[in-house]
């Protein structure tokens, strides 16, 4: 099947998701710069969240620029990778009105890291459909920054128990992590396009 209602449905709905974020940022009560202090952990939820979905949106591009078609199951995969990027706004919001709290700082934890699971299961789908000498399984090779990332999210997850200002700060780590966007990628279509 053409890839192209999967990657045109997939940036709608990042675009929907980033659309809810931004409403969420409520007008303050008055006037002064001290009107905008209580907004500050929200917009900060939303700011992590925004590059977030970002940094997403930006993998999400590079690698279909490599593949080539999709099957069934790859659209069921996106499918549930855009079920858990749905709940972003949801847990963001919470997570901001409540000050960094473990609650709702655990259950943003627990999105991220489906998030990455979910992502995970697309690109192993999207190899399988491609198959093990695909341009994306080369790129991809062992997905050290992948499976890294999961082992972060779950560390920050168990420190919110503790301490969950913690366990914002390591959610901010594994996004400067994936902040650049992975080159891995970029390299093999550049390779493909213009050999040695």
């Amino acid at each position: 099947m053409d890839k192209g209602r999967l990657e045109a449905f997939s940036d709608g709905v990042i675009a929907i998701i980033i659309t809810i974020m931004v409403l969420e940022l409520r007008v303050p009560h008055g006037d002064s710069l001290q009107a905008l202090k209580p907004l500050i952990p929200v917009f900060i939820s939303y700011l992590l969240s925004f590059i977030y979905i970002g940094i997403y949106w930006n993998n999400h591009h590079h690698m279909f620029q490599v593949v080539k078609s999709v099957n069934g199951f790859v659209l069921w995969a996106n499918l549930h990778l855009l079920f858990w990027m749905s709940l972003v706004p949801f847990v963001t919001a919470w997570m901001g009105e409540n000050n960094f709290t473990k609650w709702p700082t655990i259950f943003y934890g627990i999105s991220l890291i489906m998030c990455g699971v979910a992502y995970r299961i697309l690109v192993i789908s999207l190899i399988r459909h491609e198959g093990e000498n695909s341009l994306l399984a080369e790129a991809v090779g062992n997905d050290f920054k992948g499976r890294i990332s999961v082992v972060i999210y779950a560390i920050a997850i168990a420190l919110a128990w503790v301490n969950p200002c913690i366990s914002f700060v390591l959610y901010g780590v594994v996004a400067c992590v994936w902040f650049i966007p992975d080159r891995r990628i970029e390299k093999k279509v550049m390779h493909e396009e213009h050999p040695q």
